[in-house]
C-alpha cells in the first residue's frame, strides 16, 4: 500500500467502534455503484466480503477496481481513501475464518461465530483489497 504521512490510516480502519466502509464498484454501464460493507485489516491488506449474485459481487468479478471511503464524522474530521484492485478468494475455511473476524469488529465478539457462520458461506466471496493506494487526512477542519 501506498504509505501517508505517519501511516495512521491503519489505527483509523482498525480502530473500533468499527466504521463502515463505503464501496465503489464499476458497474456493467460504467457507471458507480456505492454500497456499505464491514471491513477488517489484515496486515496492511483489507477484507471483505460480499455476495457472489450480488451487485457488489458481480461488479468485482468483472472489473476488479475497488474504492473504499472511511471517515470520521466529528470535528476536526478525518477520511481514508483507498483505491486498489479486488483478489477474490472462494476458499470456504478462508471465508469463514474471516467473515468471523469481520462480524466480531461490528457485532461483538459474543456474537461473531453467529455472524461468521451465516456469512461464511458457499455463495459469499472474500476480498483482498491489493495494489492499494491510500489517501488520508485528518484534522480537516483544522
Amino acid at each position: 500500500m501506498a504509505e501517508t504521512e505517519d501511516n495512521w490510516w491503519r489505527e483509523f480502519i482498525a480502530e473500533l467502534p468499527a466504521k463502515t466502509a463505503k464501496l465503489a464498484v464499476v458497474r456493467k454501464d460504467g457507471s458507480p455503484h456505492v454500497a456499505p460493507v464491514w471491513v477488517a485489516l489484515d496486515g496492511d491488506t483489507i477484507v471483505f466480503n460480499t455476495g457472489k449474485d450480488s451487485l457488489k459481487g458481480k461488479s468485482i468479478l468483472r472489473d476488479g477496481r475497488v474504492a473504499l471511503s472511511f471517515d470520521d464524522e466529528r470535528p476536526p474530521f478525518a477520511f481514508v481513501l483507498v483505491r486498489g484492485r479486488a483478489e477474490v478468494i472462494e476458499d470456504p475455511d478462508q471465508l469463514r475464518h474471516w467473515a468471523t473476524v469481520i462480524a466480531g469488529r461490528y457485532m461483538g465478539e459474543d456474537r461473531a461465530e453467529e455472524y461468521g457462520a451465516r456469512n461464511g458461506v458457499p455463495g459469499e466471496l472474500l476480498v483482498r483489497v491489493v495494489d492499494a493506494k491510500v489517501t488520508a487526512q485528518r484534522g480537516v477542519a483544522d
